[in-house]
């Protein structure tokens, strides 16, 4: 058995017509995919954004309670790795261009292959002037973002002509030319992203003009709305109208429909080479991205299910789904565990986030989770059963710390104190054995950042799909509920000590109990020792 994974990054599910039948969005590969497999309805984000949930599927870890966006540990399991040792031979196509730098060591370096397409978004792949003109759509870009990203895109991307010279095309014409090359070599793992639909939301013809009918909407209009910063956001939504609003809805649908006519390049391929009745394929997404709504952008904190609650399609040949459609509850961290069991790859025993959906494919009685929790590292912290969602917001002014057994240059990208600069780490405080389940000493490091909302809800699912009606006072016995679920599942998956008074959550007797017998267990030898 072969497996392919499938990432196209930001996909709304609100744009698919499996989750959406009154969009207007085209997608016929998608659909072509989903009437094969499975269609999960309940899966959600774990860890938020773009690396933090790359973590979750290449080494089956949540970390958004423990650090930010960074490296894989040293004691992550490295899925390409456990791959190769299981027989498989390993390939990646991607132009996630976040994998090539510092601060995301360790994730690609295990593939037998890689396969980089270069310059999407702040890629510095060419060399940007800052002096040159430049086009109206760039000035709009720069406007409410700092123009070295936006004129570095556009020093990438000048000199495309048409669709082919785009993300989608590249990525997966390469990911076909590689089963050209590779397929018939013995079992194999190709990993395919497409860091489309991703922002800034720049397609060609025919695509721009798919879902608008204002040819000189490109010029007055931008395509990359700001959403990390918290004042430029708030700038941007107190001058912007409905009109434009609606434009950058239509480049990010034009986006969406051009990357799903690549997908189809692929899918054709696997026709060809008749790939489909020993292939498994995981098609999903990392996170959603709000276009607006709720005066926001993004994919940030609170994280409601417009881009929390994501699309997963499975097809495994030994289970066709035909189209079915799975109400019950996975996250993204499954799909390390369910590569690896797809194909009857161990899963490694020290495994601690991630669960097999195996079951679900084979459409057995019991659920894999009865909840999930997700969030970003330094914001609150969120939990759905399938019928209820709450959001724990920070209490105001607590500490913050990473803990990580090394130390590197941060990248959090929910901050403006942090932003995206090569700051330099604000120096340890301490060091012991934080997490039981990891075998080495880590860091605890102080951060600052800024809460987004302090601000705690609860939406029921149910009645409210579009969660906006917040039942915290008046379903007092719901919110107890999912605060006594939130508690159980902080305490199962890990988290740091300051974590519960940061959230103002009260950490489980049996949590507390075990760590003191844990620290009395602890003595010098299981220290680090000084030389000299």
């Amino acid at each position: 058995m072969n497996i392919i994974t499938i990432l196209i990054d930001s996909l709304n599910r609100d744009a698919l017509s499996i989750y959406n039948p009154e969009t207007r969005v085209r997608t016929p590969n998608i659909d072509r995919l989903a009437a094969r497999g499975t269609v999960f309805d309940n899966h959600f984000v774990g860890s938020l954004p773009c690396m933090p949930a790359r973590r979750e599927i290449m080494a089956g870890r949540k970390e958004f309670l423990w650090r930010p966006w960074g490296p894989l540990e040293v004691f992550d399991p490295r899925l390409a790795q456990l791959m190769t040792d299981a027989g498989f031979r390993t390939g990646l196509v991607t132009d996630h261009y976040h994998y090539w730098e510092e601060e995301a060591n360790g994730y690609i370096e295990h593939f037998e292959s890689a396969d980089y397409v270069r310059g999407h978004e702040m890629d510095r792949w060419k060399l940007a002037d800052m002096t040159a003109s430049v086009p109206a759509w760039v000035e709009r870009m720069g406007r409410f973002r700092d123009e070295t990203y936006t004129r570095q895109y556009w020093a990438n991307v000048k000199d495309f002509r048409g669709e082919e010279d785009y993300f989608p095309a590249k990525v997966f014409k390469g990911a076909a030319d590689w089963l050209d090359a590779n397929a018939a070599k013995g079992p194999f793992w190709l990993h395919v992203e497409n860091f489309d639909v991703h922002e800034p939301f720049d397609a060609p013809e025919p695509y721009a003009s798919m879902y608008t009918d204002d040819p000189s909407a490109r010029s007055r209009f931008t395509v990359w709305p700001p959403y990390q910063k918290y004042d430029a956001l708030k700038e941007f939504m107190s001058q912007t109208s409905e009109e434009e609003l609606e434009y950058i809805r239509s480049q990010y649908e034009a986006k969406v429909t051009m990357a799903d006519r690549w997908l189809g390049h692929l899918l054709d391929r696997l026709d060809t080479l008749q790939l489909w009745d020993d292939t498994v394929i995981i098609f999903t997404t990392d996170h959603g991205h709000d276009l607006g709504q709720r005066g926001v952008f993004g994919k940030q904190y609170p994280h409601y299910d417009s881009h929390a609650n994501i699309p997963l399609v499975i097809w495994h040949p030994d289970h066709p789904g035909g189209g079915r459609h799975e109400v019950r509850l996975s996250q993204t961290v499954d799909i390390f565990a369910t590569t690896l069991d797809a194909v009857g790859a161990p899963i490694p025993p020290a495994n601690r986030h991630s669960r097999s959906l195996m079951p679900l494919l084979r459409d057995e009685a019991e659920p894999v989770r009865d909840a999930v929790i997700y969030g970003t590292f330094g914001q609150g912290v969120c939990i759905t059963d399938g019928d209820w969602t709450l959001f724990k917001s920070p209490v105001p002014d607590m500490p913050l710390h990473v803990y990580s057994t090394f130390i590197a240059r941060p990248l959090i990208v929910d901050n403006p104190v942090d932003g995206r600069v090569g700051r330099l780490p604000t120096p340890p405080v301490d060091q012991g054995n934080f997490d039981e389940s990891v075998p080495y000493p880590m860091w605890k490091m102080p951060v600052k950042i800024d809460p987004r909302s302090h601000q705690d809800f609860l939406f029921d699912r149910r009645s409210d799909p579009a969660q906006t009606s917040n039942r915290w006072d008046d379903r007092v016995d719901v919110r107890q509920s999912m605060l006594q679920a939130l508690r159980a599942l902080m305490q199962e998956e890990g988290t740091p000590d300051d974590q519960w008074e940061r959230l103002g959550l009260e950490k489980p007797i049996s949590a507390r109990l075990d760590q003191s017998q844990g620290l009395a267990q602890t003595d010098a030898a299981s220290m680090p020792q000084q030389g000299g």
